[in-house]
């Protein structure tokens, strides 16, 4: 299904669009509260930019500077050219320590490249730690959103999925309660594996170490107490130095939950004793976008949801309805780079409002690039014709005023005379809502008739 089926398909639960919708805003509420009580926070939205500019500008020297660090830390480094490059040498690795077991903390880039379907078909048991990814894993679903993965969810509909899998009381909604039976099952899962997987926030040149951020502590859990540790991470997660974190360590946690830091901002320099640690370093498409000078910007990302959380578009068509990785408005513009006719629908799925541009940390121009790719996408041949033809007629009646005034006044007349004519399933704005009463006159005709009186 393209976008629009599938957020048809989600809104038909009205009680949970409204739920879902009301929910995400509190989120967004909580972030503005949070950045309005720093006097600093546009100069620091500033900074965050310049450093991801000039990381992404020099981005060939700083990966080398922070592999030469890296290796002299004890780590062993691998390059990855896609997501199932990335897949193999996680095999491999695994193969080489003989485990069969995996724990692994949140990563959007091993959704992105399928990495628990690709282990589990080559036998391998992956158990994702984040209580948010571990829920949607249990459901066999992909998360919906890439700081709150089952935000989708109902505490009731996940007492039951836990009833089912981890034997929970039937009936038991209490957070506290369903939280606890995650945190047994999971510790078991700990215990018991000799790998670990783990995302990466920033990768810091200067030192050749890296950080990943957490609220519950899973990646500090697996990493610490597995014999080999994984690290999986994007090209553009690279910052030139250390002293750098501080700008970004008070910008993710703002604006993804509205919290001062994330309650752990774990740093890894080098394995410790008796143990390996590897980092994979990913490209997947990234340099085709670094290539692209209107879309370069949109690897400055660095994950903190904030545009889901104010787009309206997002907040009433849920995650799933984006069909990638990374949903919402960053979504829509980094999908399109992967595949273009997989994801031509995706810079559509927006109003073109601005908000995401206004909420993002590192001043990302979200709603110009899903503006410019509708352009590429139409060039490129990648849009319905009748959208195309539909886009043509609206353009020759808006760039003719004479026309526009006939139009307008006809649309009028037809709906008083003939509402049935939109007032009907065949017209996608009927679905959800009633149709305005018609004016009985123009915004321009009610302007010059006030002049002429």
């Amino acid at each position: 299904m393209n976008h629009s089926e599938a957020a048809e398909k989600f809104t038909k639960d009205v009680d949970r669009t409204t739920w879902h919708d009301k929910t995400l805003w509190f989120v967004r509420e909580k972030r503005d509260k949070a950045v309005f009580q720093i006097p600093e926070w546009e100069a620091l939205r500033e900074a965050g930019s310049r450093i991801k500019h000039n990381a992404l500008s020099n981005l060939d020297e700083y990966l080398l500077e922070f592999e030469q660090n890296a290796l002299k830390n004890g780590v062993k480094v691998h390059w990855a050219a896609d997501g199932h490059e990335h897949n193999e040498i996680v095999l491999q690795i695994l193969k080489e320590t003989g485990a069969t077991q995996m724990v692994k903390s949140k990563s959007m880039l091993t959704e992105e490249c399928h990495l628990n379907e690709f282990l589990i078909e080559k036998g391998v048991d992956v158990v994702d730690t984040d209580l948010g990814e571990r829920v949607v894993q249990l459901a066999n679903e992909p998360p919906s959103h890439i700081v709150m993965p089952c935000i989708h969810w109902k505490k009731e509909e996940i007492g039951e999925l836990f009833h089912e899998h981890l034997g929970t009381e039937k009936g038991a909604s209490d957070p506290k309660y369903l939280a606890e039976a995650a945190r047994q099952h999971l510790r078991e899962k700990f215990m018991t594996r000799r790998a670990a997987l783990t995302g990466v926030n920033f990768a810091v040149a200067e030192t050749g170490g890296f950080v990943v951020c957490t609220n519950e502590g899973n990646a500090d859990m697996g990493a610490h107490l597995a014999d080999v540790h994984i690290a999986s991470m994007g090209i553009e997660k690279i910052i030139p130095k250390a002293r750098h974190l501080g700008v970004f360590l008070r910008l993710l946690a703002r604006s993804a939950t509205g919290q001062p830091i994330t309650t752990y901002s774990s740093h890894f320099h080098r394995p410790r004793q008796g143990q390996t640690m590897h980092i994979i370093i990913v490209d997947n498409g990234r340099t085709t976008q670094l290539g692209r000078p209107d879309f370069r910007n949109s690897l400055k990302c660095i994950r903190c949801g904030a545009c889901m959380n104010t787009c309206p578009v997002y907040r009433r068509s849920g995650g799933h309805s984006y069909h990638n990785a990374v949903a919402g408005p960053i979504g829509s513009i980094l999908a399109p780079n992967l595949d273009m006719r997989k994801n031509a629908d995706l810079p559509f799925a927006s109003t073109l409002c601005g908000s995401c541009s206004n909420v993002c940390p590192v001043k990302i121009d979200i709603h110009d690039q899903l503006y410019k790719w509708r352009q590429v996408l139409a060039a490129e041949g990648y849009v319905d014709s009748t959208k195309k033809q539909g886009m043509k007629l609206m353009a020759s009646v808006l760039s003719n005023p004479k026309l526009f005034r006939f139009s307008g006044k006809a649309g009028r007349t037809l709906m008083r005379l003939a509402p049935f004519s939109v007032s009907n399933p065949l017209n996608p704005w009927y679905k959800q809502r009633e149709m305005p009463e018609p004016p009985k006159e123009s915004f321009r005709e009610w302007y010059v008739n006030r002049e002429k009186k």
